[in-house]
């Protein structure tokens, strides 16, 4: 993408954010570089392919000036720690999903996703118009650093399971892949969830060592092969009704930038939020078909099963909220957006989409 083109169409993909104005163009622009670790390896191309975007987008607006280099979790620090050294400033920025750090501060998945809180469209509105940014920046900055939203996996999948889950009694004892606040809510009611990185989910789903195991959604998990040792393919994950991953911005880097900059940054980085999802969204589709004709059973999760999690969910959000001022704090705005938003797309969205899945079962479509 050529600078003027870029300039010309980020007001428009940068929505809610701070648009790059005119002036700015005839600024000088000084020679930075910066380092960006990701938590996430080359192979998950959307993912890390957001970083890579965001970091194409800076170059080329400012005529290679300022320098974003993207390093894959591992080569500079572990996927784990990548927030720690945007905190200590052993880089300028990450990109991350913030509740990896939930043993910090269980503040943290909310920066992300919890357990039947706010959908994508949710978290982006709540985020840009909602007063999110402002909330979690607030958090974030005990740690040193501000967020910016930089792309989302859109609902996940609730994973691969190696027998069928059809009632809460046959979450006891389930050895799960699972982590944050939904390991918190599968304990509640039984299971025992296991901490385990993606590239040994296969061989312990294999082996039997665990019984299932979230990852995210068609396009990543069909690359992983899950289906051949855990056939059964659950949704939704409750869970994580839309997972938005950040950039993290180590706060005294961030003062130190041009405000044009700055600004170039923030658009950048919108960009990026809106490229993730879209792009999930177009692979998906083609992978989950691919994935059933190879032999993935979709199943839903029981009703009985979603309620029982929405009422350990909210027992939990209970708990912490008496305990974590700036998780009640943060919490609360999120649960009273959440209401406005279900009004209102109980009459857009819900009704239109419900009549075109009606016409698509009817092969009408």
């Amino acid at each position: 993408m050529k600078r003027r083109q870029f300039l010309k169409t980020a007001a428009v993909a940068g929505a809610g954010s701070v648009a790059l104005a005119a002036p700015a163009i005839a600024q000088s622009n000084p020679q930075i570089k910066w380092r960006m670790t990701s938590s996430f390896p080359k192979s998950l191309d959307t993912i890390f392919g957001a970083a890579e975007l965001f970091s194409k987008a800076v170059s080329e607006a400012t005529d290679g000036a300022f320098q974003v280099q993207v390093f894959a979790a591992g080569e500079l620090v572990p996927g784990l720690q990548a927030a720690d050294a945007v905190t200590n400033r052993t880089v300028e920025m990450a990109h991350s999903a913030a509740y990896y750090y939930v043993g910090k501060d269980p503040t943290f998945a909310l920066g992300t996703a919890a357990p039947f809180l706010l959908n994508s469209r949710m978290q982006n509105a709540w985020r840009y118009y909602g007063g999110g940014n402002e909330l979690m920046n607030e958090f974030y900055a005990k740690s040193n650093f501000i967020g910016l939203p930089g792309g989302n996996t859109g609902a996940q999948m609730g994973g691969w399971f190696r027998r069928e889950i059809k009632s809460v009694a046959d979450l006891s004892g389930l050895k799960m892949r699972i982590a944050g606040f939904a390991g918190q809510v599968l304990a509640k009611l039984g299971g025992i969830p296991q901490q385990i990185a993606g590239g040994d989910i296969y061989p312990a789903l294999e082996k039997g060592t665990i019984d299932a195991a979230e990852w995210v959604g068609p396009y990543d998990d069909e690359k992983l092969g899950f289906a051949k040792v855990a056939p059964y393919y659950y949704y939704p994950g409750w869970w994580e009704g839309g997972a938005m991953l950040e950039f993290f911005i180590n706060q005294a880097a961030w003062a130190e930038l041009p405000k044009h900059y700055q600004s170039l940054v923030t658009t950048a980085a919108a960009m990026a939020n809106v490229y993730m999802q879209a792009k999930y969204d177009a692979g998906n589709a083609g992978a989950i078909k691919r994935l059933a004709a190879n032999g993935a059973q979709l199943r839903p999760f029981s009703n009985e099963i979603m309620e029982a999690c929405f009422k350990v969910s909210n027992e939990i959000y209970a708990e912490t909220s008496a305990k974590n001022p700036s998780f009640k704090k943060i919490y609360d705005s999120q649960v009273a957006f959440r209401a406005d938003q279900y009004l209102w797309f109980q009459i857009s969205e819900y009704t239109y989409d419900t009549f075109m899945m009606i016409q698509q079962r009817k092969r009408a479509l």
